[in-house]
């Protein structure tokens, strides 16, 4: 027995368990997919009697939600702790001013981030590089922008 054999004997089971907790179908998909790369590894599994089999694919996809769920929440998190405020009175002219003070490439991201209003993994796509360093790179800038804003005032 592969695990293409307890797939398909737990197929309509998982389905349902997977599509009861997740937010759309696509999520539920995942979420099956890799409780069955999991079960790749898993060689004792086979050996377990079926109940309990079917309680290890149910606590391997919600065990696997639970750490997407939080994921997610510590990147928006971290997301607003960089959120740059834009003061209204500062006017266009002003504010090329203060970009042009970082590299041409953190004063994209700035830009992007603020003006366009993109998400780092938006930029981070359009760049060929991960969120994460995006997210770097603007907490970089922001600091910089900071410390340009304290000198002048």
């Amino acid at each position: 027995m592969d695990a293409i054999d307890l797939y398909e004997k737990w197929k309509t089971d998982l389905i349902r368990f997977a599509r009861s907790i997740a937010r759309h179908e696509q999520e539920a998909n995942d979420l099956i997919q890799s409780a069955l790369e999991k079960a790749l590894k898993e060689e004792g599994l086979y050996l377990l009697p079926d109940y309990k089999q079917r309680a290890w694919f149910f606590r391997v996809m919600k065990n696997q939600l639970i750490d997407e769920r939080r994921k997610e929440k510590r990147i928006t998190e971290w997301e607003e702790e960089l959120d740059f405020p834009v003061n209204t009175s500062t006017n266009h002219m002003e504010m090329v001013e203060l970009l042009s003070h970082l590299s041409p490439e953190q004063s994209d991201i700035i830009f992007k981030k603020y003006w366009l209003g993109l998400s780092s993994k938006e930029i981070g796509e359009q760049l060929g590089v991960p969120s994460s360093t995006i997210r770097y790179k603007l907490q970089l800038g922001i600091k910089r922008l900071r410390t340009i804003i304290e000198e002048e005032f």
